[in-house]
């Protein structure tokens, strides 16, 4: 189309002013597209969310009673006058899973010191989670809510999404609980390798 309009610069002035107007139409349309195109990619990446927990900060923390990896019931009461890291994941010896919990591992006796006890929760069931402890040595019990009842209870089971499908799972998330039973923090945007800096970050 250029090289059209420039053959016919010096001959047709009227062709000329007619032929801008239809390369800037073009222009116009193609810029609107490309626009339109950009604003639909943008919705797509946007329009998907992780499934957030509802509880909030300052509410009275779920009380739980279910078996650990050796099959003795703890519930919440138990950590009554501590400090408690109470951290959901998807699954046992999953990648991620397993960096977040060797975090954890790596810098134990620190958040010991600092008064924390740490419980991890999965809907593994018990075996699994010996399997577990014993490849990484984990120095803290897991709970194997295989009901999803303390999932639930602490509103992280929704949808997710993990390289590019959406399903129903848990939701990676930590609750620091106060030695009162109440919801100090929430971290939904769980760094796996990072885990314990980001528990310790307010302190």
């Amino acid at each position: 189309m250029f090289v059209f309009i420039t053959i016919h610069l010096k001959l047709d002035p009227f062709f000329v002013d007619k032929a801008e107007k239809y390369v800037l139409a073009d222009t116009q349309r193609l810029v609107y597209f490309v626009r339109r195109k950009g604003a639909m990619q943008a919705i797509k990446k946007e329009v998907f969310q992780n499934h957030v927990t509802g509880l909030k900060v300052g509410m009275n923390a779920p009380d739980f009673q279910t078996a650990d990896e050796t099959g003795k019931l703890r519930s919440l009461k138990e950590f009554t006058g501590k400090k408690l890291i109470l951290y959901f994941y998807p699954a046992d010896l999953t990648p991620t899973c397993t960096e977040e919990a060797c975090n954890l591992r790596d810098h134990f006796q620190e958040l010991k010191k600092k008064g924390y006890e740490v419980i991890g929760v999965s809907k593994d069931e018990m075996r699994m989670h010996q399997k577990f402890i014993t490849k990484h040595q984990l120095p803290f019990h897991l709970l194997a809510d295989t009901q999803l009842d303390i999932i639930k209870a602490y509103d992280v089971w929704g949808k997710k999404q993990f390289m590019g499908k959406i399903f129903d799972g848990i939701v990676r998330t930590t609750f620091l609980i106060s030695e009162k039973g109440v919801i100090e923090r929430i971290i939904t945007k769980v760094k796996s390798k990072q885990h314990t800096q980001q528990v310790l970050e307010e302190e």
